[in-house]
């Protein structure tokens, strides 16, 4: 690649999404949109397995395109060979059994009188099964058809595991997630600043991180959020009390209000109140809207379906990845020392500026014990998933559910690994044969 005299790399480039009937879409697409004059997307290829919503979700997205006067060319294929063949870059977000499995993950664990949720718990594991098969798959066919040195974006929960899934195969992969730049976000509407002059001591895991601090224009304002009027705010959104956060001196993911309120959830979860029944209703909803040939731009119930600001993140790390800009993002990314006390091969989510040789991790400091110790354990419960995912062996399954947190007892462990293999049986035949070892 030659790089012209600012810098960076333009050139037209062909970008292919994978699990491009979600709702989400017609969000990237606008991100995209947005972006033409940084990023020169000659070809925005669009693949889906399900035929009615690639349909539906890709004429949505052509009157997005041609009411913003996009330049290029949107295709729609079925065929993924045709999908990623010269790609410089791979988006990934599919749900594989869509959103009734993700009911399945959400209600099922609730029986053993475990936390039910897609990415979280035997739910998450669950879904990091039947998920890493397909998406290990899919790169194989990116690594014959797209360009060498194509990028790999995962956005397919778990983000984390199948991060590194694609790393440990040797894909060139980089996670995202849009949990830190929606906090950078709402942040800045606090303060009053553009995003920009946010940034976010963001670590841990996905969906298992922390913010340790909020620096506004380099100075951190962290403490007067966690001991002021917004504290209320913050944790209404992490669904964690403020005096936990005082306590921690950090803002955690909402993620982790299943592991520190995990009775309060699981006593809400059981009077039925599981987001999936609300994602299915919503899912029918935007997929009515969306076929309206005179809607040509994403509704306002479509952030309520909790990608928000996902086409920003999206968008913005990819002209990154293809044009050298160096920006920052929040991204799941190869350990190597960004975070002491977790082996150099995890996937971590942390902060990072990304040019066309991926992402430099920012510096963090060290968690503290009672991160690293959760953090340890998560980061051993996902190795074991993905050689569990991989290998179809049960006892594998099995030691990955005790190290899970939100399992971790033998009894609970062989009855919902029975649970989940049986109704997921379609979607792991890997498994078919009861592999033992």
């Amino acid at each position: 690649m030659t790089r012209q005299d600012s810098g960076l790399v333009r050139r037209p480039v062909r970008v292919a999404v994978v699990g491009a009937g979600s709702t989400y879409t017609p969000e990237l697409v606008e991100g995209f949109v947005r972006r033409a004059d940084q990023l020169d997307v000659s070809e925005l290829v669009l693949y889906d397995v399900a035929p009615d919503r690639l349909r539906i979700v890709g004429g949505l997205a052509q009157r997005i395109l041609d009411r913003q006067g996009f330049a290029g060319r949107l295709t729609l294929t079925g065929d993924l060979s045709a999908a990623v063949d010269g790609a410089a870059a791979v988006l990934v977000q599919l749900r594989v059994g869509g959103q009734e499995t993700r009911l399945v993950d959400e209600t099922l664990p609730n029986k053993f009188g475990l936390i039910g949720q897609e990415t979280t718990g035997p739910g998450g594991f669950a879904k990091a099964l039947r998920t890493i098969p397909v998406v290990l798959g899919i790169a194989e066919e990116v690594r014959r058809r797209a360009e060498p040195d194509a990028w790999i974006v995962d956005f397919t929960n778990p983000v984390g595991i199948m991060t590194r899934a694609l790393l440990d195969e040797g894909h060139r992969a980089i996670g995202l997630c849009n949990v830190a730049i929606g906090f950078q976000r709402r942040l800045a509407a606090v303060f009053g600043v553009e995003p920009d002059r946010v940034r976010l001591g963001h670590a841990g895991l996905n969906h298992l991180s922390w913010i340790r601090s909020v620096e506004v224009d380099g100075v951190d304002r962290l403490p007067e959020l966690l001991s002021g009027t917004q504290a209320d705010a913050l944790s209404d959104q992490t669904g964690v009390p403020a005096e936990l956060m005082r306590v921690l001196g950090a803002i955690p993911s909402y993620y982790l209000h299943y592991f520190y309120c995990t009775d309060h959830e699981l006593e809400s979860q059981l009077a039925g109140e599981h987001r999936a029944l609300r994602v299915l209703d919503m899912e029918r909803e935007l997929l009515a809207m969306y076929e309206d040939p005179a809607l040509d731009h994403k509704p306002a119930l479509l952030e309520q379906r909790g990608g928000a600001y996902y086409s920003e993140a999206a968008a913005a790390l990819v002209t990154s990845l293809l044009t050298g800009d160096g920006a920052h993002h929040y991204v799941d990314m190869r350990n190597e020392g960004t975070i002491d006390g977790l082996p150099a091969e995890a996937v971590v989510e942390v902060p990072a500026n990304v040019d066309l040789d991926g992402p430099q991790a920012v510096p963090v400091a060290p968690l503290a014990p009672e991160m690293l110790g959760l953090v340890q354990a998560v980061t051993a419960y996902e190795v074991l998933t993905i050689q569990a995912a991989r290998t179809g062996s049960r006892d594998l399954a099995l030691r990955a559910l005790l190290a899970n947190p939100l399992v971790g007892q033998w009894d609970l462990a062989v009855e919902v690994l029975d649970a989940l293999l049986e109704a997921n049986a379609a979607h792991l035949p890997q498994f078919a044969q009861g592999t033992r070892g």
